[in-house]
């Protein structure tokens, strides 16, 4: 002792809640965030572009979540929605429930009222119980009031989004959990890094048995390729089944390019027979609902008896509209694997089968080529989707981003992907709405050319997003088939008042939305016209929106499942 009663401060490094938020995420690999400020989390979209990870920031939360979806279905890792409190959590909310509905990774994570002011309904700013109101639209949801929890909510988040069968998961952050200061070596010390989060899940030895048993004995044997196949990222086992089997198949939309669409057992063309006629259908990642009219009806054909066999995580999915012969529940890669295991001197389907296919695709495709080929003014759809399906197939590391009813509709029966994850539309709620999100969030995850091949009415629900585009700079071609209405531009009001419920502003003039905030904006008026400006827009990688007149009469009410919509029995007229 030297006699002195001074005592020496000891300065301590302390972290809060926004840090280790930001800490928990980039500890597991997440870099990207979407996001629109607003209180209570503006600082934290600020310091987490501060500290290195790349924050999105939207004109509208449904956007953004939108985005947060889709980069969750590309990358396997949860897309991260951050939002502000009650109105705009409820715009997340949306896209939160489309993710899980679509079995896509996200977690949604928003601001919100403190518990005291909440749970007495003292009427706090944007007051509202968000977790109560999440739990029933995602597939989990959790709320974290104290720092040191903040590893293990977002740990739990992440684990929750991934395993099984992928969804949304909801976060919710009062904003008093923001800053919570704590001792920055226990902080660290709090945080998780998730192993193995999203572990292999291995059908039993009988159920692959069973499967190989029903799939070699059908005379008419039909594989379905869903979007769960194209999330899987085991792109050349998919391929290697498929080419084992020696079966035709088919792809939903978003599985088209798992094997190119130009591949010989590709059926695509020939649709109608194979669903028809087919005596065994294997789903893969592929679910029997209203895409598939639940399997059942005369676009499935009465002629015979199918047998089902169904790969799929989810033991509830099975016999969900159809009896399933053979369930096989597992992850697509181990499943697929442990079948192939078994089919080395497997005998190909009858070739009367395959024959008949081969003709009936043929022939459809040489019917089609004149309407594909058509350089019609005004555009129809056609002529229009038959420029683009050259310009992708000149671009085949082009993203197609596609919505709308017609536009949706034929765009995914004409335009071919050579690769997978390279065609992203409306997913399985058909929801309009999601185009610029998800071109903005493609572009981001992947670095790759995004062209969105919107309807007018499926781009006026985020329209607005090209300036985010332009804002930061992103190589998007936005092109909007403009036939100046939803499903037609024909529709009149009986009464003359008001235009037709159905109808818009004629010929619109999108193009000179891009242009107001820095991109480019062309109009296209003929097929040539329009493949040229799309083909410019890839090159020079610049945003643009390319406004393609199409004919108000060239489309059928509500695309092709026209049949949905309800008619009235009564005639007032």
């Amino acid at each position: 002792m030297d006699g002195s009663d001074s005592k020496t401060e000891v300065s301590q490094e302390l972290t809060d809640g926004f840090h280790l938020i930001i800490d928990a995420l980039k500890l597991n690999g997440i870099n990207n965030v979407y996001h629109v400020p607003g209180i209570p989390v503006t600082d934290l979209g600020r310091m987490m572009q501060a500290e290195g990870m790349r924050v999105i920031s939207f004109r509208h939360e449904s956007n953004a979540g939108n985005a947060a979806a889709i980069a969750g279905y590309l990358t396997r890792k949860p897309g991260v929605c951050l939002t502000v409190s009650a109105p705009g959590f409820l715009n997340g909310l949306v896209s939160l429930a489309h993710a899980t509905t679509n079995c896509w990774p996200m977690i949604l994570i928003s601001g919100s009222s403190e518990r005291e002011i909440v749970d007495l309904q003292k009427g706090d700013y944007e007051e509202m119980d968000q977790l109560a109101v999440a739990k029933p639209l995602c597939k989990a949801a959790y709320r974290i009031l104290h720092a040191e929890d903040i590893g293990v909510g977002i740990a739990r988040a992440i684990r929750a989004a991934v395993s099984g069968r992928p969804g949304g998961v909801y976060l919710d952050i009062p904003a008093s959990l923001l800053g919570q200061v704590m001792d920055a070596e226990t902080g660290a010390r709090s945080l998780i890094k998730v192993v193995d989060p999203s572990p292999a899940q291995i059908p039993a030895p009988q159920a692959v048995d069973r499967a190989l048993d029903v799939l070699k004995g059908a005379e008419r044997p039909l594989l379905i390729l869903g979007k769960g196949a194209a999330y899987a990222q085991c792109d050349a086992i998919v391929r290697q089944f498929v080419e084992r089997t020696g079966a035709p198949y088919i792809a939903m939309s978003m599985a088209k390019g798992l094997l190119p669409d130009d591949h010989p057992q590709y059926a695509g063309a020939a649709r109608s027979l194979v669903l028809k006629e087919s005596d065994c259908v294997m789903l893969i990642g592929a679910r029997l609902n209203w895409l598939l009219s639940h399997g059942q009806g005369k676009q499935w054909g009465e002629r015979f008896t199918k047998r089902f066999i169904h790969v799929d995580i989810d033991p509830k999915e099975m016999d969900s509209n159809q009896p399933i012969s053979a369930p096989l529940v597992g992850d697509i890669e181990s499943t697929l694997s442990l079948m192939l295991a078994k089919m080395s001197n497997w005998a190909p389907p009858p070739s009367e089968w395959t024959e008949a296919v081969n003709a009936k695709r043929a022939a459809n495709v040489e019917r089609m080529a004149p309407k594909l080929a058509n350089n019609n003014v005004p555009m129809d759809f056609h002529g229009a989707l038959g420029r683009l399906k050259r310009v992708f197939a000149d671009h085949p590391d082009a993203i197609l981003v596609n919505e709308g009813a017609n536009t949706l509709d034929f765009a995914r029966s004409i335009i071919d992907m050579a690769k997978p994850r390279k065609r992203l539309d409306v997913g399985t709620w058909g929801v309009m709405g999601i185009g610029m999100g998800t071109a903005i969030a493609a572009t981001v995850e992947t670095g790759h050319p995004v062209v969105a091949v919107e309807g007018d009415s499926a781009f006026g629900f985020s329209g607005m997003e090209v300036e985010t585009i332009c804002r930061y700079g992103l190589p998007v071609c936005v092109v909007v088939f403009n036939n100046s209405g939803i499903y037609r531009g024909t529709d009149a009001d009986p009464t003359g008042r008001d235009p037709g419920t159905t109808v818009f502003v004629r010929e619109s003039r999108y193009d000179l939305m891009m242009q107001a905030f820095g991109g480019e904006g062309i109009t296209a008026r003929s097929p040539d016209d329009l493949e040229r400006a799309v083909r410019d827009a890839i090159a020079s990688g610049k945003p643009t929106l390319v406004n393609a007149i199409i004919d108000p009469e060239a489309g059928t009410e509500s695309g092709r499942i026209g049949n949905l919509n309800p008619q009235s029995a009564v005639n007032r007229q």
